[in-house]
């Protein structure tokens, strides 16, 4: 690339005109082959997976039909890279509103509505209830509501699928596989097995 920036290539192809590069981003893949994350599903676009690639830190493994150009040369557009080094994932979560979304499915643990989504401490902070994973539980603002400050059981609201845990990484990603989002390319169907009813 005669040492010039990834920022001076241009789409020019009538492909590109039909689909811009930056809506072209590369699945990246842990060096075994498995995505660093399903959800959100590890992407990078185009511009850091070229660079990646130039630093020889990534195996190219499929290409969009998508091709960039810069004066003194021509790019396919990596749809799916993988590591050359491995990445350990963490065995736990941050404790985040998401990640507890998550582990529950983005689903109210009292009734299993997926609206209006908050969260709720299972045993009351007034009763002495914590803030951590094994207390706080995702709750639909009506279940909130109702429960108020009691316990599950003074609210005869049983916890659907049981008492809140700490979720390894390792759990939440299987739960991500469960949420698939709304574009996957072809080229990425082979890395990735999501919850999804399979066609006969």
């Amino acid at each position: 690339m005669n040492g010039r920036p990834l920022g001076s290539f241009c789409a020019v192809t009538h492909a590109d005109r039909l689909r811009h590069p930056e809506n072209c981003p590369a699945l990246v893949l842990n060096a075994d082959y498995t995505p660093l994350s399903y959800y959100p599903l590890s992407l990078w676009p185009w511009q850091t997976a070229v660079k990646a690639m130039f630093l020889e830190r990534v195996d190219i493994v499929a290409h969009y039909d998508r091709e960039v150009h810069s004066p003194s040369a021509t790019l396919q557009l990596p749809s799916v890279i993988a590591l050359r080094q491995y990445v350990k994932p963490n065995e736990y979560p941050a404790f985040t509103r998401f990640n507890l979304f998550l582990r529950d499915k983005f689903s109210c643990v009292y009734c299993g509505s997926g609206n209006e989504l908050t969260f709720d401490h299972v045993i009351p902070r007034r009763q002495g209830g914590r803030t951590s994973w094994e207390n706080v539980a995702t709750a639909c603002a009506p279940c909130n509501l109702k429960k108020g400050g009691r316990t599950p059981k003074e609210a005869h609201m049983p916890v659907i699928g049981g008492d809140p845990i700490r979720p390894t990484s390792w759990q939440l990603q299987e739960h991500g596989r469960a949420f698939p989002p709304n574009h996957l390319h072809d080229s990425w169907h082979d890395y990735l097995y999501w919850d999804v009813e399979l066609e006969a």
